[in-house]
């Protein structure tokens, strides 16, 4: 079930990167070769990115694929491992949760301020809104992974601790 529900959360974000990007090469083509632009596009492209980097977060922390500093870890024994490990997990869900509260109140005030695009007039709240699902998905997972790390046996390395890969 989580797995079909990581694979879900990769491929929107790589719809949302794939339309970012063809949306940016069609606005520079239009613009040198016929000196036309996209209504919005930079709009659109900048609140396509926003979103695909709050989801790719939900799986970079679910999958433990971020970037590790292993100095410190390595002279550890291995229940000192499992126990710096738990301990960054917990920092990182506690941090998380903060940023997706204060991203919340964001979706809130925008939504509220009837803020929207600039040509379009498109309303922008949409996009908060699923930036905001992105990093409460993260949350959720990161809460997965957590649970998994309790239960694991003691490590071998940081990134193998009870996610299937």
């Amino acid at each position: 079930m989580i797995d079909r529900l990581i694979g879900g959360a990769e491929r929107l974000a790589g719809g949302f990167l794939a339309f970012v990007t063809a949306l940016t090469f069609v606005s520079v083509v239009l613009r040198y070769v016929f000196a036309w632009s996209i209504p919005d596009a930079y709009d659109l492209s900048r609140n396509f990115l926003g979103i695909l980097i709050f989801w790719g977060i939900a799986v970079t922390g679910y999958r433990g694929d971020h970037i590790t500093v292993e100095l410190f870890w390595n002279t550890l024994p291995p229940r000192g491992k499992w126990f710096l490990d738990i301990l960054a997990s917990l920092f990182t869900i506690v941090c998380m949760a903060a940023f997706a509260w204060a991203m919340a109140d964001k979706v809130m005030d925008v939504y509220g301020s009837h803020e929207a695009t600039y040509d379009l007039r498109l309303p922008v709240w949409p996009f908060y809104l699923l930036a905001w699902v992105g990093l409460g998905g993260s949350v959720l997972l990161l809460l997965v992974r957590f649970a998994r790390q309790i239960r694991a046996p003691l490590p071998t390395g940081p990134a193998s601790i009870g996610v299937s890969h």
